[in-house]
């Protein structure tokens, strides 16, 4: 067991890893379990968590649950599978949800079109426009986020409103790609509940040129909010894992996808490549017969300020934006 460093003086007191120590007389591994928990919850993994004295019963019951799957560990970050199922594990998210751009086609009205001011915009199933004219062709895809309150002790986020957008099977986007403009599925909001949890019914999106594949999502603080998309008080994306992607490409309604992935990885990609992805990464269960379940849980700190935000200009690919999808 490795040695724990002695804390650093500073002129504000004693502090281990940046952070004052609870009780300054006291050694580390005697600052009781609220610190430790902090340490843990400031790490993104658990290395180095060897010898802070967090009991095991402490971990179970502050540590948020993630699923498990036969060759775990491998798939953590690629999302593969020794089964057919393609099931993805990813580690506990162990910080706010990063903030991201929302790209040039985010349709809340900051950048052109605004479907948040559409009646029947607050649906879960997102397949079909608004007025049920058209359908999105895909394999089929269920996405859940939970959403946590970080600045009220991590409780469920009840009532905020999640609005989630994502392209087509060949990478389009509703409402600004050519002949899209008038169409509006793919995109819908969904409330909270009690449980801090919101679902959408939907299709596996496509790979374009230069972006891993991803789901795009504004947190508001309710419903009444999502009018104004500086209310948002997050914004950020949802990475998918490589495993199912591999499969769901290998479908002929995905022209250029497996092409366009081979090309990015999450370390390379302009949005995921800070940290590979490591908060954002959803899990993935499923097959590409039945369908896909992705879920991904979202922390959120009112108490820091939004940087985020959809990129100037429309058809062009801004910051994070992931250039203009194909034209297929």
């Amino acid at each position: 067991m490795s040695r724990i460093p002695d804390p650093i003086q500073t002129p504000q007191g004693p502090t281990y890893e940046g952070r004052l120590l609870d009780h300054p007389d006291e050694e580390v591994v005697d600052q009781g379990a609220p610190f430790d928990i902090r340490t843990l919850l400031s790490r993104r993994g658990v290395l180095g968590l060897a010898g802070l004295g967090v009991g095991a019963v402490v971990l179970a019951a502050c540590a948020p649950a993630t699923s498990s799957s036969s060759g775990a560990s491998a798939s953590a970050t690629t999302g593969e599978s020794s089964t057919d199922s393609t099931t993805s594990t990813t580690p506990a998210a162990a910080a706010e949800i990063p903030d991201e751009t929302a790209g040039p086609y985010p349709g809340d009205g900051s950048n052109g079109p605004d479907v948040l001011e559409d009646s029947g915009i607050v649906r879960q199933d997102i397949r079909s426009s608004i007025d049920g004219s058209v359908t999105a062709d895909g394999v089929p895809l269920t996405f859940e986020l939970e959403v946590l309150d970080m600045a009220n002790g991590d409780i469920p986020f009840a009532a905020v409103a999640v609005y989630a957008w994502h392209c087509t099977a060949g990478g389009e986007y509703s409402m600004y790609s050519s002949g899209l403009e008038d169409v509006t599925y793919l995109r819908g909001v969904q409330v909270a509940d009690a449980d801090g949890k919101v679902s959408f019914t939907s299709i596996f999106p496509g790979c374009y040129s230069g972006r891993w594949p991803h789901i795009h999502f504004e947190v508001y603080p309710d419903a009444d909010a999502i009018t104004d998309s500086t209310s948002a008080i997050a914004t950020s994306q949802i990475a998918l894992a490589q495993g199912a992607c591999d499969t769901v490409y290998a479908d002929s309604r995905y022209t250029g996808s497996a092409q366009n992935l081979a090309n990015v990885t999450l370390d390379s990609d302009n949005v995921f490549g800070d940290d590979g992805g490591a908060l954002q990464l959803a899990t993935v269960t499923g097959d590409a017969t039945s369908g896909y379940n992705a879920t991904l849980q979202v922390r959120v700190d009112t108490t820091t300020t939004p940087t985020a935000g959809a990129a100037p200009g429309g058809d062009g690919g801004g910051p994070g934006g992931g250039g203009a999808p194909p034209a297929n």
